[in-house]
């Protein structure tokens, strides 16, 4: 079974919409300002870094020992051992260095020290910059060696010489600086955490780089400002998402919600109304909805349509009086026709000669096909199978016209073919339709079986002897009747055997089509026929007849379906 979805009205979905919008809208803004932020803050932080270290570099470029100290330091540290190398830190480590005159106060590495923590200092109380060293950089270890460290925290203060690993990542926008972009790098470290580290080279006369100046800005109030500026834009988008929420369900429910429920509550008093088939007109012409959009236009439709649809249901009215008025008619009529052909089996109860029957399903109300028999007098039989053209009541008429020339010629004992040459002169003479019926008209001598026979235009009649099969007898075609006044027809002869049977049809059996649009055609049709070749024509006729629904049932009947069998006793 399936779920119902719970209902929401268009109000609660208004506001649900509106908020996601500006909270979506608000994620954006916050995204985009946080990130211009930061951008632009850490830009400001680096090029101030920047600018400190040029300044405190231009103050120590004065003394020699700014080269000569690194290229020194560095020298020893390059001539340690593996195992000495990871002796840094300890007492031991520092006789490599002892050499150096690290303690008296006023040489130049002290002058040095002096100006790295003079910058160290103004910047560590704003809380910019946390630590300003000269370094070397031992690209093959990995590592950094400490040159100048006025670090004021004795747990982060390293000594000449002192060495800790590095990330090659972290160092490579300084070391290969190539003169364009960021001369900095950000990295987090568990030592230090989130630090950025801005550098610039210092250079001997040979503009080799022996060191680099380096400072550490902590990026803990950096982020801190971040998180204070975000939530300082959530605040302002939800108070803007709350001010824009209210102002627009306000002016939903005026300009949407308002005339869309009249529009349905007009809607169903229009079908309460049309149900109890009440009078009351211009549910949705008294609405009086000016909203200058779309609900305006709908509503303005709905009251067209409402008129449109009472102007049709009046039609309607007078319509269905008139399709059942037609209805009846056209069941008069078809009565009418089929009353005129003959229907009544055995046909001749008298008679035990012969044995004939006919059937016609026409393809609607009223067909254009018909057949008859009729005794001329007492020895000769009349056989009559007729196409007309077209179909519906035009083709009925034409057909009733036709068939009562040609039983009232035949009934004066003309031959066949004078029969069809006086009928045809007939029909010419007011055919302004041009219309035509081929027929099939043959004269059944009773005693003998001789058949004198005329074909204007119609199919091949199927003869079955006595102990043979049906084969189809390819006779002589003449024009058909209505085509053009003055035609002469010539008639022909065959013997019906006893035992023998004639089948007459017209052209809906063999045309018949089924789903691939492939007729059922003459052979099926003998085929058929020999299946049942020992059947009587009562018994016969109904099993052609299943075998063309059979095969064209899931298409619909297109002609005419008639049928005229007689054996011989």
């Amino acid at each position: 079974m399936q779920k119902k979805s719970k209902h929401r009205s268009l109000s609660a979905k208004t506001v649900r919409s509106t908020v996601q919008s500006c909270i979506v809208f608000g994620l954006v803004v916050q995204i985009v300002a946080v990130t211009f932020y930061a951008i632009d803050l850490a830009r400001q932080f680096i090029k101030t870094t920047e600018n400190t270290l040029w300044q405190t570099y231009s103050s120590m470029s004065f003394f020699a020992g700014i080269t000569e100290l690194p290229a020194s330091i560095m020298e020893v540290y390059n001539g340690l051992t593996e195992e000495q190398r990871m002796k840094v830190g300890t007492d031991e480590y520092r006789q490599f260095y002892s050499m150096f005159d690290f303690e008296t106060e006023g040489n130049e590495y002290f002058i040095m020290k002096d100006q790295i923590e003079d910058a160290l200092v103004y910047h560590y109380n704003n809380k910019d910059i946390t630590d300003i060293y000269l370094a070397s950089y031992d690209e093959k270890n990995s590592a950094i060696v400490y040159i100048i460290d006025p670090d004021i925290d004795d747990s982060y203060h390293f000594m000449p010489g002192d060495w800790e690993p590095i990330d090659p990542d972290e160092i490579q926008n300084i070391c290969h600086y190539t003169g364009t972009g960021a001369r900095y790098d950000i990295g987090y470290t568990q030592k230090y955490g989130f630090v950025c580290t801005v550098g610039i080279p210092v250079r001997n006369m040979d503009s080799e780089t022996v060191a680099y100046l380096l400072a550490d800005i902590p990026l803990e109030n950096y982020l801190t400002g971040m998180l204070l500026f975000s939530l300082e834009i959530i605040a302002a988008v939800i108070i803007i998402t709350v001010i824009i929420a209210w102002i627009q369900v306000r002016h939903i429910k005026k300009t949407l919600v308002q005339p869309v429920n009249k529009i349905a509550e007009a809607s169903s008093s229009f079908a309460k109304s049309r149900s109890e088939d009440s009078s009351i007109v211009g549910h949705f012409a008294s609405l009086d909805i000016h909203t200058g959009d779309e609900i305006e236009h709908l509503a303005d439709t709905m009251a067209d349509m409402e008129k449109e649809l009472n102007e049709y249901s009046k039609n309607l009215i007078k319509a269905t009086q008139e399709k059942e008025r037609i209805g009846t008619e056209l069941g008069l009529a078809r009565k009418i026709q089929a009353d005129m052909l003959p229907s009544t089996y055995p046909a001749f109860p008298d008679r035990t000669e012969f044995d004939v029957y006919a059937t016609m399903d026409p393809a609607k109300e009223v067909g254009g096909d018909f057949y008859d028999y009729f005794l001329v007098d007492d020895d000769h039989l009349a056989l009559v199978m007729a196409d007309v053209s077209g179909k519906g009541i035009p083709a009925a008429l034409f057909m009733m016209m036709s068939k009562i020339l040609i039983q009232n010629f035949a009934m004066m004992s003309l031959p066949p073919d004078k029969v069809l040459e006086k009928a045809n002169e007939i029909i010419c003479r007011g055919n302004e339709e041009e219309m035509f019926v081929t027929v099939w008209l043959g004269v059944l001598e009773i005693s003998t079986g001789m058949i004198t026979a005329v074909n204007a235009g119609h199919e091949y009649p199927i003869i079955r002897t006595a102990k043979g099969d049906f084969t189809v007898f390819k006779d002589k075609h003449g024009m058909a009747v209505g085509g053009m006044p003055g035609i002469k027809y010539s008639t022909y002869q065959f013997r019906l055997e006893k035992g023998g049977t004639l089948f007459l049809y017209t052209d809906g059996i063999p045309e018949a089509v089924n789903s691939d649009d492939e007729m059922f055609g003459i052979q099926r049709l003998t085929e058929t026929l020999n299946k049942h070749k020992g059947s009587m024509p009562v018994q016969l006729l109904p099993e052609i007849k299943a075998a063309v629904d059979e095969y064209s049932r899931e298409t619909e009947q297109f002609d005419d379906l008639t049928m005229l069998g007689i054996t011989l006793a």
